[in-house]
């Protein structure tokens, strides 16, 4: 039902039809693959076509070539690797391209634009909520920003201390899971529930919703640092890092600080990243010197889940090996 309801929800935002061609490179074991890039063309009467392998940067733009692909869905990451290796003509029959799982880059965004003439639809959503909650489209749509809330999704945010600008999220909906199956509890259903009640889900991110309904993502609870005392965002960390060196991956991560209780550390995969140049970067856009990372630490190639996210807890380790 939740699969079912997410597709229709998406379907009501979106204007679909048995004439668009899915190209779907995603892996089915992701929700975003599984539902918006399967289920969704599949109960819709839609051609779709699955790739096995989204790190196939020159391929996959040569086969949506070949099948006249009009909608694409992918990450940040996998997105930024097409637009450096196809041809300005490869994604010609592309209408729609979504973006999802992590959060759209500028440079890739304006990549897309300047080399296809393409809008990068970004959303957001979890596995827990099957996957989408908010998604640009092409009549709403706002960079920066993952879109607007899909209908029949309500959503609260509760104050977060520290945090002067939105809440955390939650959120309930008919695309919400009935529950988790845990492995110390066999056989029982955990249902989602929060301090608004039964059938709520938290999803543990930071959120602004202006008043036009557009939702800016803060960033993730536990992706943040609490640096004397102040709650730093470290996908701000990252962002800043991307515009600096935007061909390289960054990810940041905490360590614990005796003196001011954690301290920022951001991992490059660029050999010369330098704490000057964040710096300098850092106050041309008024960012608060406390957010900057204590130090920069080089690595060729960042851990990666098989989503193609940053495996935090594996970089984390490396740091702390380090």
């Amino acid at each position: 039902r939740n699969l079912l309801s997410n597709c229709a929800q998406m379907g009501a935002v979106i204007d679909f039809n048995a004439n668009d061609v899915i190209l779907n490179v995603l892996p089915l074991f992701h929700v975003f693959g599984l539902g918006p890039g399967t289920i969704l063309p599949l109960i819709s009467g839609m051609r779709l076509f699955l790739y096995p392998n989204p790190l196939h940067y020159r391929i996959v733009p040569e086969l949506a070539y070949e099948i006249n692909a009009t909608v694409l869905f992918g990450t940040n990451t996998f997105l930024a690797g097409y637009g450096r290796s196809a041809h300005p003509y490869d994604f010609y029959s592309v209408r729609y391209v979504f973006a999802g799982a992590e959060k759209l880059q500028e440079d890739v965004r304006r990549l897309w634009m300047d080399k296809f003439g393409l809008r990068i639809l970004e959303g957001y959503g979890a596995t827990e909520t099957s996957p989408v909650l908010a998604v640009n489209t092409p009549m709403y749509h706002r960079a920066g920003t993952v879109g607007r809330f899909l209908p029949g999704i309500e959503w609260r945010l509760e104050p977060v201390p520290g945090v002067a600008e939105g809440g955390r999220l939650h959120v309930r909906g008919p695309n919400v899971m009935l529950g988790y199956l845990l492995p110390g509890k066999p056989g029982e259903l955990v249902t989602p529930g929060t301090r608004y009640g039964d059938g709520w889900y938290d999803t543990g991110d930071v959120v602004r919703v202006d008043e036009e309904g557009f939702v800016t993502i803060v960033g993730r609870l536990k992706r943040f640092a609490k640096v004397g005392g102040e709650m730093v965002p470290l996908n701000a960390v990252e962002s800043l890092a991307v515009q600096v060196w935007p061909d390289h991956r960054h990810g940041a991560v905490t360590i614990a600080d005796g003196r001011r209780g954690e301290a920022v550390i951001l991992v490059s995969e660029h050999p010369q990243a330098s704490l000057e140049a964040l710096q300098a970067a850092a106050r041309r856009q008024g960012m608060p010197e406390l957010w900057l990372p204590r130090r920069i630490v080089h690595l060729r190639q960042l851990p990666l889940l098989g989503s193609g996210k940053v495996d935090y807890e594996a970089l984390r380790g490396r740091v702390l090996g380090s």
